[in-house]
Order: structure tokens, then sequence, then C-alpha cells
């Protein structure tokens, strides 16, 4: 399946409300700083073992521009890649690498303004030894990911749509943003209040609201 462009333009907030949590990657696997630029494209899938960084090395020379590399790392004790790696990918046009690992030389990589989204840093590199399939699912931050779903990450956080729904998240999320725009804080307060009250009375809660005189 093709990609279909434009989920850049659509925060992980607003797709995960479409999707819901089970598609949201745990926070563990985070932006590693903030404020950093939303990236969104197909996955490309590595596997690396305990210690070993090959496959992702492979990767960045194998993953088409626009991909998302993401990584199901067998520890957090050596880094994936730096500032080197990261360069490359950036230079051959990918877009990302989302990782439940860490990565080394991150003022380098922050810097570039290369988006990477792992569990943390350390200095200390993995070896390059162990030879293993790409673009086969993997699991990352406990979501199983499949080559071509559609990967976005920014300062909230990662979401994994499937790509058999792109295209309805897609337009979801679109819907939802264009109606956020057209709508100003006191209608929004206004809708919200009114909610809240009707949940919480729903429930049998029946308190005066702040500022009430009664």
């Amino acid at each position: 399946m093709a990609e279909i462009p434009g989920f850049a333009e659509i925060p992980t907030t607003v797709l995960a409300d479409i999707l819901g949590r089970e598609h949201f990657m745990a926070v563990g696997v985070r932006p590693l700083w903030s404020p950093i630029a939303r990236a969104a494209g197909p996955a490309f899938t590595v596997t690396c073992p305990p210690g070993d960084n090959l496959m992702l090395h492979a990767a960045i020379y194998r993953a088409a521009p626009g991909s998302v590399l993401v990584v199901e790392a067998g520890d957090v004790d050596y880094a994936l890649a730096g500032g080197n790696v990261c360069a490359v990918a950036q230079r051959r046009g990918l877009a990302a690498i989302v990782a439940d690992g860490v990565i080394r030389d991150l003022a380098e990589v922050r810097e570039s303004g290369f988006p990477v989204f792992a569990k943390g840093v350390v200095p200390v590199a993995g070896t390059k030894a162990a030879v293993g399939p790409l673009n086969t699912p993997v699991r990352c931050g406990g979501v199983v990911v499949h080559p071509g779903d559609i990967v976005v990450g920014d300062d909230d956080g990662v979401m994994v749509v499937p790509a058999a729904l792109q295209a309805e998240v897609l337009a979801g999320g679109q819907r939802r943003l264009a109606d956020d725009a057209g709508q100003t804080l006191d209608a929004w307060e206004t809708a919200h209040r009114a909610r809240i009250s009707r949940i919480l009375a729903a429930n049998g809660y029946d308190s005066p609201s702040a500022g009430s005189t009664d």
C-alpha cells in the first residue's frame, strides 16, 4: 500500500483520540529533546540483538527516503547509533529513528535536528556482528509495528497507524484539526463544562461550581 501524505500535520494527541492507547508506544520511547520536529513516515523495521547494532547501520542504506526506522533493540546498555549514523540517515532523507534502545552523541544529533525517539543515551557503542532480516514485524515500545505502518512522533510521544487504516485515520485527523481550528476557547469551555456537568450528574455528584453562592 502506498503511503498517503499528510500525517506530519497531525499531532499524536489527535491520533491517540482516534486510535486509542494500544497504538501509542510506551512512555520510555520518547523524544530525546524538546521541542522536536514532528516526524512521520512508513516504518522500515529493524531488529538488533543485545549489544549489537549492525542491522540498524545496514538499514540506513536500504530504507527509502521518507521512512521512519523503527528498531526493536535487545538492551539499553549499548548505543544503537551515534552522530554520524544519524547524519547519514538524515542526508539520505530518512524521516526519523524510533528505537526502544539508546543512542549516543546526543548533542551532535540534536544540533542536526534529525528526530530521534528512544529510551535515552549511553556513550558506549554496540558491536557489529549479528546479521538478521530487515523489514519484518517488530515490537517497539510495546507496540507491534509492521513494515509500512505509519509512524508519527512529536513532543507527546510516538503513535503507530496500521497501514490498512491510514486513509481512514488521516481523514479523521484532518477533520478533527479543522473542527479545532474553527472553535474558540470560550466555545470549547462552554461545551466542556456542560459535558463534565452531565457526567457528574449521571453519577450522582451534585456540588456547586466554583464561585457559586449556593
